[in-house]
């Protein structure tokens, strides 16, 4: 786990509680293999490893269903993230449970960057805000879109 989502997880651990509710559901598959429902730990982990950037989250992309599941896919938007993965824990109440016990974080949404927890809407925001996003989206291959407009701003 790099240095920023380690400092960023620590500072929102506590800023987190109560925010947006509760969060897991909607698993992939029928979370028969590797022991367990779609809220086992095989299960959540799987999950969190399909694909580099993973969001759990209440609703879907298109039509979040909470204020901070809508914040992490606006900044993501602004990122020119497109290409990820979310599960909509309203869906699945084992999966609901089952991502909170899997990062030991009470809340969604919950956003993972190649396999590792980063936090939430609130730890998200701070890295949009402090340019920590770009870098942590740059070690996964991902060229954030914010580096062009500002590029573009910089030409006039």
């Amino acid at each position: 786990m790099s240095a920023v989502v380690r400092a960023g997880w620590r500072l929102g651990a506590a800023s987190a509680r109560g925010r947006c509710g509760r969060a897991l559901s909607q698993a992939a598959g029928d979370g028969a293999e590797g022991g367990g429902g779609s809220g086992s730990r095989e299960a959540v982990e799987r999950l969190v490893r399909e694909h580099p950037v993973v969001v759990f989250m209440k609703g879907s992309p298109a039509q979040p269903l909470c204020g901070f599941s809508n914040a992490v896919v606006q900044i993501l938007r602004l990122h020119g993230v497109e290409d990820y993965r979310a599960h909509d824990v309203l869906q699945d109440p084992d999966l609901r449970q089952g991502i909170k016990n899997y990062s030991n974080w009470p809340t969604i949404p919950q956003v993972y960057l190649n396999g590792e927890f980063v936090g939430g809407c609130d730890i998200l925001l701070q890295m949009h805000q402090n340019g920590d996003l770009v870098e942590e989206l740059k070690k996964l291959g991902i060229r954030s879109a914010l580096l062009d407009a500002k590029k573009d701003q910089d030409k006039k």
